[in-house]
């Protein structure tokens, strides 16, 4: 093997590995000491139909046909017109056996709606050739071989999205897959849609004809859901880490408090992906000045005016900052919170906890981190299973009668993949409504601690900022959430009752996977917003560290509202305390995020400069979504 080509023996087939065909276009190769047990099987069923055995979906019909035993030659010859039709576009080929696994493809391939995507696929491809690789199925090593050749090819079947009710598997988008095998269907090639024919020729493949049950093998099975199944939740693994990195990021805006996070804390309730994103929002802000720091040194926005500023070096901010002051006989029953903070008032509220959108960002990221950890291990089961009908066991012990090796069963029902999916779908609007809550926090001015109203100074009254990017965030979040309806739960019989419960999972995983995008964008949306909010909160801290540094008490005192006059009563114990507000900010030194945050903020700032002024805002909106799509933060 190497490090372009992944082994498939039916058995150890990883989300990681079917991420990495599906979406870089690595390339498959067949265990050759499995083939053997492919041909084994195949030569098994040969043999049963050499004796006449009755077999389901071999020598009977399918589904409510089941009870239909197929004779030795075809009874329509005999119809009035037959002659006539024997040589017209109609003409069957074959036995009436490969007639039969050749119609049930041709059939069956009646989806709907724009194609999948690629990916999709591609994946659906590693999925059922994998599946096949178990040997319980029936296919010959030849057939098996031209799919894999097919997939290695860059030969993609138009699979439109629409049509699968997840029992039995995914019939009619497999049948999609299928056809173009057998030179029907359309397939993209080189990126130009071609009939199916057309492009096996131009790949410099041929068409094949279906053997025993190889119809059956082909498009019986979950390849569908688990597909969009397994993309979607390489997707969510992305989101859950970025979440983390925008709720760091807002978190480190709002010079917010880390108690929340601490590791004692969630040891008492010890939720596995609540105690991770606890521990990766931790890690993600290591190195941060700017969370924990005493409320009384974080000013509040105040509107730029001409006199704001004194020093030249100073001159070119586009702020001002200010506090107000606590009398002394205004903080009558909170002494022991005056003696451990200074009496002003700024940026940050006096309480010793944040929103719940920051302070129960553990538990919510967490929950969702769970659901998506429950699919995952649905999907790693689901992966290296076999999921067609019948099951063919060619070596079983004390088999006396063909039942006993061809079984019946109903691994083709998607139920355990669309009830994961189900659970996935459900949090995939909790991720993005609380996201979108910190973001609206920030915006706010009566929630953001002391940045300007929606994140602009606006001092002619003319900026709107970042005001509506809340509204596009809270819009997809409402979007999301009227999509989070569970399909598991609606199922609509088919095939005449003979199949009278259906998992829905084919458009449950589907869903999802069309979700990612709109979550994306609200994770986006925040990391944009708090971007913003990160350059103010620091700009505004270390304006006052530097006003601070010079020693300039009367300076900083100057930032202050409600300070005494010079012959009032309080006035020395106002200088007094001013004084200790310059000497703490003083010593300070510098204000900044976390590392991580910080990488984030200077990856995000190399495309989109900060809003001094409100320009138009939907190139940003792009590239920052761009980012996040291509995976630029990690």
């Amino acid at each position: 093997m190497t490090a372009t080509t992944i082994l498939l023996d039916g058995n150890s087939l990883t989300r990681e590995q079917l991420v990495a065909v599906a979406r870089q276009g690595l390339r498959v190769e067949l265990d050759e000491t499995q083939l053997k047990r492919v041909q084994r099987a195949a030569d098994f069923l040969a043999d049963k139909v050499s004796c006449g055995e009755p077999t389901y979906g071999v020598t009977t019909g399918f589904g409510s046909n089941a009870d239909k035993l197929l004779g030795a030659h075809r009874l329509r010859d005999e119809l009035p017109g037959a002659d006539l039709r024997k040589d017209g576009p109609d003409k069957p080929e074959g036995t009436l056996l490969e007639e039969l696994q050749h119609n049930l493809i041709t059939t069956h391939a009646v989806c709907v709606g724009k194609p999948f995507a690629p990916d999709v696929v591609r994946a659906m491809l590693v999925i059922r050739i994998n599946t096949l690789m178990r040997g319980h199925s029936g296919i010959r090593v030849e057939t098996l071989k031209a799919l894999t050749a097919m997939l290695n090819a860059g030969v993609v079947p138009v699979v439109p999205e629409k049509g699968s009710v997840g029992a039995s598997g995914d019939l009619a988008p497999l049948s999609h897959l299928a056809i173009v095998l057998l030179g029907g269907g359309e397939a993209f090639y080189q990126g130009e849609r071609l009939p199916g024919a057309e492009a096996l020729k131009r790949a410099g493949l041929a068409p094949i004809r279906l053997s025993f049950k190889e119809g059956l093998a082909l498009n019986n099975g979950t390849a569908q859901m688990l597909a969009t199944a397994t993309l979607a939740l390489d997707d969510l693994e992305h989101l859950l880490e970025l979440a983390d990195l925008a709720a760091a990021m807002t978190l480190d805006a709002f010079a917010g408090r880390s108690g929340a996070l601490r590791p004692e804390v969630h040891a008492l309730r010890p939720h596995p992906g609540q105690v991770d994103a606890a521990a990766n929002v931790r890690n993600l802000l290591a190195g941060s000045t700017l969370v924990d720091i005493p409320y009384h040194l974080v000013p509040r926005f105040r509107q730029w005016t001409a006199e704001a500023w004194a020093d030249p070096s100073d001159q070119a901010l586009t702020f001002d900052i200010g506090w107000d002051w606590v009398p002394a006989n205004q903080r009558h029953g909170r002494e022991a919170f005056y003696a451990r903070f200074l009496p002003f008032k700024g940026g940050k509220k006096h309480q010793p906890q944040d929103a719940y959108c920051l302070r129960c960002m553990p538990q919510v990221h967490g929950a969702v981190r769970d659901a998506w950890a429950q699919a995952c291990r649905v999907i790693d089961i689901e992966l290296n299973s076999v999921t067609d009908n019948p099951l063919i066991f060619p070596d079983a012990e004390g088999a006396q009668f063909i039942e006993d090796q061809v079984i019946s069963a109903g691994h083709f029902h998607g139920m355990p993949l669309a009830l994961a999916m189900s659970y996935v779908k459900a949090a995939i609007p909790v991720l993005a409504s609380i996201s979108e809550r910190r973001l609206n926090k920030l915006v706010d001015p009566a929630t953001n601690d002391g940045l300007p109203a929606f994140l602009t100074g606006n001092e002619d009254g003319t900026d709107s900022g970042f005001m509506i990017v809340q509204y596009t965030a809270a819009a997809l979040v409402n979007d999301l959430a009227t999509r989070a309806h569970p399909a598991s739960v609606y199922s609509v019989p088919t095939s005449a009752n003979a199949e009278d419960h259906v998992s829905m999972g084919a458009n449950e995983a589907r869903h999802v996977l069309e979700m990612m995008e709109d979550l994306s964008h609200v994770i986006a949306l925040e990391l944009y917003t708090a971007a913003q909010a990160l350059d103010f909160r620091q700009a505004m801290l270390n304006a006052a560290c530097r006003l601070a540094s010079r020693g300039d008490w009367q300076a900083l005192a100057g930032k202050v509202s409600n300070a005494p006059r010079e012959d009032h009563a309080h006035y020395a114990q106002f200088v007094d305390e001013v004084k200790q507000l310059t000497a703490a900010l003083a010593n300070v030194g510098d204000f900044h995020a976390g590392e991580a945050v910080r990488k984030a903020h200077d990856a995000l700032r190399k495309r989109i400069g900060f809003m001094s002024r409100d320009r138009a805002m939907d190139g940003d909106v792009r590239t920052v979504c761009e980012l996040v799509r291509q995976r630029v933060f990690g």
